[in-house]
């Protein structure tokens, strides 16, 4: 088998090396994981609460309806969905760039994830710290940031990682609606080269490295936050986990 890659310098046509047409497609795939995370992130957090809002039976049930519709939809019709049917339904979203409408639906496809992670993990903390909160005077609000969502950030990290090496992963979906993400990339170059292999093993190491990356750094953080002494966070972790499919 003969390797060439030095394919990568070559001119792809338009005035720039087909490394260079990569990195770019790297930085695209970064933008959409990363504005996706972000919305995953906020909606996820504020639906997790409302799930576990007992006080307002109507909310909770609103927020399984958002969990349930969004993990239920196969991301790519979701996809679709929002590039295609809602533009239609509202013609202002037709102004709305391709990269924008793809996050979007990343981002809410993972949040139902994330917030049935953050539901879980407030619901492990034992209901004598809610007591005693209350007892203190402490309102709903000043119980959910001093004390429950700090601890169920610690018992949701591990699971957390992976949900969002896993959105890494699928910001590929994005070629589906013509976003210049590594993944449209390697189909377009390997059409133009026939350097197939070398092309989709270049992008797979960049992928490799993204994602790695990405546990790197939020293993770090999962250790800064970690008690020290405790150990049952990481039981707790394998208990959210194992319902989430994220332990296989």
């Amino acid at each position: 088998m003969h390797w060439d890659w030095q394919i990568f310098l070559a001119d792809d046509g338009g005035g720039r090396s087909y490394l260079e047409w990569m990195l770019q497609a790297w930085g695209w795939t970064l933008a959409v994981a990363f504005t996706a995370w972000c919305v995953a992130v906020l909606v996820g957090t504020l639906v997790g609460v409302i799930r576990t809002l007992k006080s307002s039976p109507v909310l909770s049930r609103l927020a399984r309806v958002w969990v349930e519709l969004f993990r239920n939809i196969p991301l790519l019709v979701q996809v679709f969905l929002w590039y295609f049917v809602l533009p239609k339904l509202w013609p202002a979203m037709q102004q709305f760039p391709s990269f924008w409408l793809v996050s979007l639906a990343l981002g809410l496809f993972t949040s139902a994830r994330i917030a049935e992670q953050f539901r879980a993990g407030i619901e492990s903390i034992k209901t004598g710290q809610t007591q005693a909160a209350l007892a203190l005077g402490m309102s709903r609000t000043q119980l959910y940031l001093h004390v429950l969502m700090p601890q169920a950030l610690r018992v949701i990290m591990p699971p957390l990682t992976s949900e969002s090496m896993n959105l890494l992963k699928n910001s590929s979906i994005a070629f589906a609606v013509s976003v210049p993400e590594l993944t449209m990339f390697a189909m377009q170059a390997q059409e133009e080269t026939a350097r197939g292999i070398e092309i989709y093993l270049a992008v797979t190491f960049l992928y490799a490295v993204s994602a790695f990356a990405v546990n790197r750094v939020l293993a770090q953080l999962e250790k800064r936050l970690r008690l020290p002494g405790s150990g049952s966070e990481n039981k707790a972790s394998a208990a959210l986990a194992a319902p989430l499919g994220l332990g296989h």
